[in-house]
């Protein structure tokens, strides 16, 4: 089981990270099968046990991702991808994968910035103005300035893929396993 886990996982994340990179989209036919897949590995595996355990991973991995989904910071093929993930690993994996996804996002973005000096600068001086603001009105009044540079779009199928494989090998140098199980 450890094995195909790891398998339907890695194809899966390698193929987002390529797709997300070349067409910044995370494709319907990716994620759903590999939701699909783990809600029906872990029934026919683990019963009851592995249909709950494989519903609150998807859960977890879903919502996770939708916050910031709601808030425009990421499309929706993350969030499925993320949900799929969590089908696979369950909700304990699930929430260090996303940890690490957050600092694997976090450090792609901040490489993002430093490559294009300009960019940098306009996004310290909208930091600053906003910390400005709040610190004068004690008021979070965020109004994002428009300027002709459109941002960046960050690809996160990398991020997630590169955070969920950091917390799959932890784990196994850890536990010897990949997950918890059920």
């Amino acid at each position: 089981m450890e094995i195909l886990v790891t398998v339907a996982i890695g194809v899966a994340l390698i193929i987002a990270a390529i797709t997300d990179i070349r067409n910044q989209r995370i494709y319907n036919w990716l994620t759903f099968p590999l939701i699909l897949a783990g809600f029906a590995t872990h029934t026919v595996f683990g019963g009851m046990a592995g249909l709950k355990f494989a519903a609150g991973g998807f859960a977890l991995g879903f919502v996770a991702m939708a916050i910031p989904y709601f808030f425009g910071a990421m499309g929706a093929g993350d969030v499925k991808l993320m949900a799929g993930v969590g089908a696979w690993l369950g909700v304990e994996a699930t929430f260090v994968a996303f940890l690490f996804t957050c600092i694997a996002g976090g450090v792609y973005c901040i490489v993002v910035l430093i490559r294009d000096p300009s960019l940098f600068m306009r996004a310290m001086r909208n930091i600053w103005n906003t910390l400005y603001v709040l610190v004068a009105t004690r008021k979070m009044n965020f109004a994002p300035t428009s300027s002709g540079q459109a941002l960046p779009r960050l690809c996160y199928g990398v991020a997630i893929a590169v955070g969920t494989a950091v917390a799959m090998a932890l784990s196994a140098l850890q536990t010897g396993s990949i997950y918890a199980g059920y």
